[in-house]
């Protein structure tokens, strides 16, 4: 994963930048070397001698750039490990125990009153298990915007920890104290962690990542959530801890990863626009930027923050309710509550529920489905690499909409296959090679440009307002999807996806009518275009500076500053 990373971060950098070396040496003592990315002959004013001499303080040797040029990777990796890699790693190890939990709830009951449970009463107790996850991801989504506004992202990530742990060690104590209580309390910590996380650490990644790979680092959040299922799934497996007497073990592994990120991620900068635009604090800014980038800072970069930051000047955080009643961010509001509810409302979730049936049709021996599940979450965390390779080239809008009309034709034909799977002998192999296809599509584009939308077309001001209300709408329909699929399946049977199909086509219709590409773009730029659908009919915005258009690979970098 961390190799994958900085190979994306260097093949971006080698095709973005033109530079040119140049050495000034003070005194014999210290030689100054600063890299050039010269756009033209216009831009050469910046570099005089006496603005390399007032930068001769700040600037770093030629080893030490070379030396924090990783970090950027480390502090997403660092961040990833202990935040949506947990969603995903929480989402797949309940599935394992499944049984093993159900018969340790009966056990207790038996033990305490002398009730022997029946189905249905059994099934209840299992489904609040599962569902404390969603109420918790649903409380966590609610909490995050308020905490990273006041201890901000990194040390928001850091506090996290506090119910990750939490939830570990009473996971590993309920079997010796006899409690399913501690199980419920338990999955609800996480989900509050999974929530928090899910929330933050895109803010964090948007907000300290260069233009030109911002899609590409915050896109790393999908791609640790789905290594986080398929790590879960294989962890799960039955020779390693998703046996009989290994389940309360399995429950509190995802301790690790949070110990992990404990330990490295207080190494890293803080989010550089936090630290301008909420702290007010300049010098700190500059050396996040500096830190960050490995290089001095960009004075293109440092003048759009310095922009957001005077648009922003005197204002306080948003709260979600203050999003409904401000027009000029009304269709930004309407898009992001839109997409996140699509997220879940589009039946990727569902699909694994039908997988073991549509393995065990095609004849594989159940022994050998575990294996198949692993194979599925492979599936996804392939699809979201590509996203992530492919999402600077192509951009969000193409792969948003992309994704969702192909989910919608596969969700045709896996209810086609489902329908005549009785009638054709090849129809189960036609079903699971739709369950690998709908997982591709949604990994592709929903899965993870998704979540980089709120930090693109909103400002640091409502930005963890826009956060905090897309999180609650993903975690509600999680939790509302859990409750009616079983029902979905009873009532419509074989064509239990058509509503999921028509989901992803009422949303692919509604982001080519009113999603604008971000690619690339300011802030100021993206807010331009989205002005005309909030004040359609009134007098239009002055867009000066619309012919500066912002191309793949051009970078101003100046010192300066």
């Amino acid at each position: 994963m961390y190799f994958f990373i900085v190979s994306c971060v260097l093949l971006d950098k080698r095709r973005h930048a033109t530079t040119q070396s140049i050495s000034v040496s003070f005194n014999g003592e210290h030689k100054l070397t600063t890299t050039f990315f010269i756009l033209g002959f216009h831009h050469l004013d910046y570099f005089s001698q006496s603005n390399i001499n007032t930068y001769k303080e700040d600037s770093m040797t030629t080893k030490e750039k070379k030396g924090h040029a990783y970090t950027l990777v480390l502090m997403v990796t660092s961040t990833a490990i202990g935040g949506t890699l947990q969603y995903g790693f929480n989402l797949a190890i309940m599935n394992a125990p499944t049984v093993f939990i159900q018969n340790f709830v009966n056990e207790t009951f038996l033990e305490r009153w002398g009730i022997q449970l029946g189905v249905y009463e059994l099934t209840l107790i299992w489904t609040f298990i599962v569902s404390s996850f969603s109420l918790g991801g649903f409380i966590g989504a609610l909490i995050a915007g308020p905490m990273s506004v006041r201890f901000g992202r990194k040390k928001t990530m850091l506090l996290n920890n506090v119910f990750l742990l939490s939830s570990s060690l009473l996971a590993l104590l309920s079997r010796t104290a006899k409690s399913f209580e501690m199980i419920i309390i338990s999955r609800f910590l996480v989900g509050i962690n999974a929530g928090i996380s899910m929330n933050v650490q895109p803010m964090y990644f948007g907000e300290s990542a260069p233009k030109h790979l911002r899609g590409a680092v915050s896109l790393s959040s999908a791609v640790f959530t789905s290594f986080g299922l398929v790590l879960g799934q294989v962890v799960s497996l039955k020779e390693l801890l998703g046996s009989e007497p290994c389940w309360q073990y399995l429950l509190a592994s995802n301790a690790i990863p949070g110990f992990i990120q404990l330990l490295t991620l207080p190494w890293f900068p803080e989010s550089p626009r936090y630290l301008l635009i909420d702290c007010g604090d300049k010098e700190a800014c500059l050396m996040a930027l500096q830190r960050l980038r490995g290089c001095e800072v960009q004075r293109e970069e440092l003048d759009e923050i310095l922009q957001e930051q005077n648009e922003t000047k005197g204002e306080r955080a948003k709260q979600p309710w203050e999003l409904f009643t401000d027009r000029s961010v009304r269709w930004q509001l309407i898009t992001v509550a839109v997409l996140s509810s699509a997220m879940q409302l589009c039946g990727n979730d569902s699909i694994y529920f039908y997988a073991s049936y549509v393995f065990q049709e095609a004849g594989i021996s159940a022994g050998q489905i575990q294996y198949m599940a692993i194979g599925t979450g492979m599936c996804e965390f392939t699809a979201c690499i590509l996203c992530n390779l492919l999402i600077e080239r192509l951009g969000r809008r193409l792969m948003l909409m992309g994704g969702y009309v192909l989910m919608t034709g596969w969700a045709i034909v896996f209810t086609v296959a489902l329908s005549l799977e009785n009638m054709v002998s090849w129809m189960p192999y036609l079903s699971m090679t739709c369950i690998f296809t709908y997982i591709l599509s949604f990994g592709m584009g929903p899965a993870g440009v998704t979540g980089i939308l709120p930090t693109e077309i909103f400002n640091q001001t409502s930005r963890p307002a826009a956060y905090m209300t897309a999180g609650s709408l993903m975690w509600l329909n999680l939790f509302i999807i859990g409750m009616i699929f079983p029902f979905l399946v009873s009532g419509l049977g074989q064509y239990c996806f058509v509503p999921f199909g028509a989901v992803c086509l009422l949303t692919a219709l509604y982001i080519q009518m009113v999603l604008p590409e971000t690619k690339g773009k300011t802030l100021s730029m993206i807010t331009k275009e989205f002005y005309r659908l909030n004040y359609r009919g009134q007098v239009k915005m002055d867009i000066e500076g619309k012919q500066a258009q912002y191309q793949l690979g051009e970078i101003f970098h100046s010192t300066a500053l």
